[in-house]
């Protein structure tokens, strides 16, 4: 395999490790963390290349950034865009060892 273009490292942001997230990589599913104007092509390449892994289907969504008090002040956290990326059968990648 080639080596990987570095704006595929921008594209992908960290992976998402939350209850749910564990439970869908049961069903060959890997939510990654991305930047907010990522594409969904450029997501998917991204992750084939980075990984080696073929993507069957990609899905976006916008987690709004919710309204929180700190010290009296309310603040509001950033909006996190996420890709929940389907892979071919035979295919995995272990987000616990990190990009």
């Amino acid at each position: 395999m080639s080596t990987s273009d570095p704006r595929h490292y921008d594209v992908i942001l960290s992976p998402v490790i939350t209850e749910k997230a564990t439970m869908a990589s049961e069903f060959n599913k890997v939510t990654f963390k991305v930047r907010r104007d990522a594409t969904k092509p450029q997501i998917k390449e991204a992750v084939e290349k980075l990984f080696d892994v073929k993507v069957k289907n990609v899905n976006t969504l916008v987690r709004q950034g919710k309204i929180k008090a700190f010290r009296n002040r309310l603040g509001q956290q950033s909006d996190v865009k996420r890709a929940v990326v389907t892979l071919e059968e035979g295919h995995r990648i272990d987000v616990t060892t990190g990009l």
